[in-house]
C-alpha cells in the first residue's frame, strides 16, 4: 500500500480531531474529579497545611503594614495638635498673663482684637531660652506693635 499526501494528511486531521476530543474528556474528567476533591472535608485540612507559610507571610505583612501606619498616623496627629496649639493667637495671651507682664497682655489683646495676632511670634524668646539667654517679658515684635498702635 502507498501512502500518498492526501492519505497522511487525511489521518493528521483525524489524530488531531481525536487528540482534542481525547483532551477534553481527561481534563473533564480531572476538573469532576479535582471539584469532588476540593468540596470534601479532608481537603480542607491538606489545603490549609499547604498554604501554612503563604497565610503566616500575610499575617506578617499586615501586621507590620498596620504597625507602620499606626505609627505614622498617630505621629501626624500629634504633630497636627502641637501646631495647633501654637497657632492659637490666645497663647502668647495666657503666657504673658501667667508671668504676670501686663504691658505684654494688653498689646497681645489689642494684637489680637486688631487681627496681628499672627505677627506677634514668639519664636525668638523660645531659641533664646534654649541658648541660655534670658528673654525680656516684652517680645521684640512688641516695639513695633507699640509704634504701630502710637501713629
Amino acid at each position: 500500500m502507498e501512502v500518498n499526501s492526501f492519505v497522511l494528511l487525511g489521518y493528521a486531521v483525524i489524530w488531531t480531531v481525536f487528540y482534542w476530543f481525547l483532551s477534553q474528556y481527561i481534563a473533564e474528567l480531572s476538573r469532576k474529579k479535582w471539584t469532588t476533591w476540593v468540596q470534601s472535608e479532608e481537603s480542607d485540612d491538606v489545603l490549609v497545611e499547604a498554604l501554612q507559610a503563604v497565610i503566616e507571610e500575610i499575617e506578617i505583612r499586615m501586621h507590620d503594614k498596620l504597625q507602620n501606619f499606626q505609627d505614622t498616623f498617630f505621629g501626624s496627629i500629634g504633630a497636627m495638635t502641637a501646631k495647633a496649639k501654637n497657632m492659637d493667637p490666645m497663647n502668647n495671651v495666657r503666657k504673658a498673663a501667667k508671668d504676670g507682664d501686663w504691658m505684654s497682655l494688653m498689646v497681645e489683646y489689642a494684637a489680637n482684637k486688631a487681627g496681628l495676632g499672627a505677627l506677634v511670634g514668639q519664636e525668638a524668646p523660645k531659641t533664646a531660652e534654649k541658648e541660655g539667654v534670658t528673654s525680656p517679658k516684652t517680645p521684640q515684635t512688641t516695639n513695633y506693635l507699640i509704634d504701630y498702635l502710637n501713629k
